[in-house]
């Protein structure tokens, strides 16, 4: 029977809405069932450990991105972007759920779909998707890190974050050198 009548997914809603309110480092089993209102071990009725409940949350965060068919692979970026930025410390949970190897490989499959989509070949798709995914962790990571220390204060005087501008480059110069490379 399940506790107190929640469901693996207002776990994983409440978890979502503790990491935004929160940030990672306080997203805690114990915190996650005081707000439910339940024992922490009642959590792993729907959630084995924490990693998983982690990685429950990634597949959450990226299934943000717009779903249909791959447009192109800057469209995907752009989604895959919007999608990290949804949640406080999106990035930095999604990274790290896609380096234990948990999660599902949807971003990574949307961006390769759209490079297969553009008249490349499944091994080039795998290798440029992966580089993009990379890119995009790496600088919403970086977005996300300067937006809490803007909040607290941290980076008085400091120039400006990232912007929009900064994050097409990136990805123009990888979706360059995709093109000088030539289809297959």
């Amino acid at each position: 029977m399940a506790p107190r009548g929640h469901s693996a997914d207002d776990v994983a809603l409440t978890a979502l809405r503790i990491l935004d309110e929160h940030g990672l480092p306080d997203l805690t089993m114990r915190r996650l069932a005081a707000a439910l209102e339940v024992q922490p071990s009642a959590l792993y009725w729907h959630f084995p450990n924490k990693q998983t409940l982690l990685a429950g949350l990634s597949d959450r965060i990226v299934g943000r991105m717009a779903s249909g068919p791959s447009v192109d692979l800057v469209a995907e970026a752009r989604g895959l972007r919007e999608a990290l930025l949804t949640y406080r410390d999106g990035a930095e949970v999604v990274s790290s759920t896609l380096a234990m190897g948990l999660g599902s490989t949807v971003a990574h499959d949307r961006l390769a779909a759209a490079v297969v989509a553009d008249g490349f070949d499944d091994e080039t798709a795998r290798r440029v998707a992966t580089t993009v995914l990379h890119y995009v962790l790496g600088f919403v990571w970086h977005e996300q890190q300067r937006l809490q220390y803007d909040s607290a204060g941290a980076r008085e005087g400091a120039a400006g974050g990232l912007a929009d501008d900064d994050f097409a480059s990136g990805l123009e110069l990888i979706a360059a050198g995709l093109r000088a490379r030539g289809r297959v």
